[in-house]
């Protein structure tokens, strides 16, 4: 399954201050049912975003309008725990392209990155200037350049640079999955098997 092409995504970010947020409560293990990787937004921080009633949880970040856009701002260590990929999935079915943390789980990470969704890793400090920016303005505007590999802060100007495999930022610049990929160079090796 290919996924959007990302180039540059100028947007204003959800805050989500809260370390160690685990695959559990990125999406819940009762809504892994599914065999397509639609409708798993509707479920995403489901225990947090819903009380028991299935009643709209209003503190939680995401059920509040003042924060919209394709960025979601996470805690220190997002995505520990179990390796579900539907992690992946229902974050980017929510609609986020970028999630931005101090730290990740490795396997979280590779799955962001095998799903569409770009793991920003962001000095702690930095981290804390981003929810500040937030914290003064929901409508901050943040800039994510995947060429250049730089995080802005448009309000300040404030950038700072991020890493990620080349192979990877080929794949997301063109939008193509593993097997999209390899699709897409399958006349360099039929030539390379004539060889």
């Amino acid at each position: 399954m290919s996924y959007d092409k990302f180039t540059t995504i100028t947007s204003p970010a959800v805050p989500l201050p809260i370390e160690n947020v685990d695959t559990d409560q990125i999406i819940p293990a009762r809504f892994l049912k599914a065999v397509e990787r639609k409708g798993f937004g509707d479920n995403l921080f489901r225990d947090w975003r819903y009380d028991k009633n299935n009643q709209p949880v209003v503190d939680f970040p995401l059920n509040k309008e003042k924060y919209s856009g394709k960025i979601l701002v996470g805690g220190k260590n997002f995505g520990s725990g179990s390796s579900r990929e539907h992690a992946a999935w229902a974050i980017y079915d929510y609609g986020f392209r970028v999630v931005v943390s101090s730290f990740f789980a490795d396997i979280f990470q590779g799955n962001a990155l095998n799903n569409g969704i770009l793991p920003v890793v962001v000095s702690p400090e930095f981290l804390e200037k981003i929810f500040a920016s937030i914290k003064s303005d929901p409508n901050s505007l943040f800039e994510v350049d995947l060429q250049k590999q730089t995080f802005t802060i448009k309000a300040s100007g404030e950038s700072t640079g991020f890493t990620i495999n080349p192979y990877k930022k080929h794949c997301m610049t063109h939008g193509l999955d593993d097997i999209d990929y390899l699709i897409s160079m399958k006349e360099e090796i039929a030539a390379f098997e004539k060889k």
